[in-house]
């Protein structure tokens, strides 16, 4: 054990003794390590994020939606795009097996009026009278303030963002908002919904948003199904799947599907699959990064050796064994991959810290901290391994040198 002690003081000396070239060496590491936890730990604080939120939507909820449903891409197209559920659409979704409530959704920006200040807010309109109980119980929604709306009642609520965030005064209840010239009294502010998107918009009873839009009752641009408790989620969208692909052939002579039937598991999926390919990317970039760290740990010890030839005849000539300098160069290169790993990795926690703190205002969702002790292991690990590789061969090379030859060539 005081083999080993003694080992690392020198091997620490060593380094001390040229401190610039090594922490030059060391910033090469640092910079590897940096990049696979930063940029791990800010997708992983996304793919926990995206969990939670389609967790939260519960495993008895099915969304139907126009449009095709097979990545982001498609997901915002359908937002943009302003297709629709028709009536027959919608009877069809009601009248399949297993499905007990259909709570339908439209959704526009629209102008909304608070305090002589006007601002585009994003306003969603649901039917109250059947919607409260599936917001409130199986989506996780509650109230910070005041009470859900009346059903055909000029009565919104709001989100965290509308009520402290985007108008200059903070919106309270029981105070009238103006939305496309009508007047709506504000009744309930909802506690965060984990989203700011959803956080910064207004909910209003669906045919009052058909009125006030003039969009046509009796359609929607979104439907939330609940589904019968023992039923199966899987099964009830597959049947959803086929009821919707009839009553489109019936309606226009098509087989072409115009619409997606999606669970929660199926979100999740994409979700994950898409992240799993960035940090699969993210890691490969970054382990490039780290091996081009390990090839300037090569270069120092290769350097060192070359500098240290003398020493390490004397030290082999007062009984020093080939281990023995083996061990020595090992040690150094592993504490210069370990110091990179090191500094590497609390650059990314702070780096992680940041954007999820930044995150909680500004950015689409409301990112959690997640740097587990894994992903910190495997930093200071895979560091610490890449040095003491990288000074195999230097290593090996000083242990190898004959005391004689060492001493004479610095004579």
């Amino acid at each position: 054990m005081e083999t080993i002690k003694e080992y690392f003081q020198l091997a620490w000396r060593n380094l001390k003794s040229r401190s610039l070239r090594s922490w030059l060496t060391i910033l090469g590491i640092v910079i590897g390590v940096f990049l696979i936890i930063a940029l791990l730990s800010v997708s992983e604080s996304i793919k926990t994020t995206i969990n939670q939120q389609l967790k939260a939507l519960g495993s008895e909820i099915i969304f139907v939606m126009p449009g095709g449903f097979s990545d982001i891409t498609s997901i915002m197209a359908m937002y943009l795009s302003g297709s629709r559920l028709e009536r027959a659409d919608i009877e069809a979704i009601k009248k399949t097996p297993g499905v007990e409530t259909v709570l339908l959704m439209s959704y526009s920006a629209l102008t909304m009026r608070y305090q002589g200040e006007s601002k585009t807010v994003f306003v969603i309109g649901q039917p109250w009278d059947e919607g409260v109980e599936i917001l409130a119980k199986f989506q996780g929604w509650s109230l910070a303030e005041g009470r859900w709306p009346i059903a055909g009642r000029r009565e919104i609520i709001i989100g965290q963002q509308v009520a402290k965030a985007i108008f200059k005064e903070k919106v309270a209840i029981n105070t009238e908002a103006t939305i496309k010239g009508r007047k709506f009294l504000i009744v309930g502010i909802l506690n965060s919904l984990g989203s700011k998107t959803d956080d910064s918009a207004v909910y209003l009873d669906l045919s009052l948003f058909q009125e006030i839009t003039g969009e046509q009752k009796g359609t929607a641009q979104m439907a939330t199904v609940k589904v019968q408790e023992g039923q199966s989620t899987s099964q009830v969208a597959e049947d959803l799947k086929i009821k919707l692909q009839e009553t489109r052939k019936r309606r226009i002579s098509t087989d072409e599907a115009d619409f997606s039937v999606v669970t929660s598991d199926t979100m999740q999926e994409i979700a994950g699959s898409i992240l799993a390919i960035i940090q699969f990317t993210v890691f490969i970039f970054a382990s490039i990064a780290i091996v081009v760290g390990g090839i300037g740990i090569t270069n120092t010890m290769f350097t060192s050796v070359r500098e240290r030839t003398r020493e390490i005849g004397v030290m082999k000539a007062v009984g020093a064994k080939n281990s023995t300098i083996l061990y020595i160069f090992l040690i150094e290169s592993g504490i210069i991959g370990l110091a990179g790993g090191l500094g590497g990795t609390i650059l990314g926690i702070i780096f992680n810290w940041v954007i999820v703190t930044y995150a909680q205002i500004h950015p689409v969702f409301y990112f959690t901290f997640s740097i587990g002790p894994g992903l910190i292991m495997f930093g200071l690990s895979f560091s610490f391994l890449i040095g003491c590789l990288a000074g195999v061969f230097p290593a090996r090379r000083a242990a190898k040198l004959r005391p004689v030859e060492a001493l004479r060539r610095y004579e």
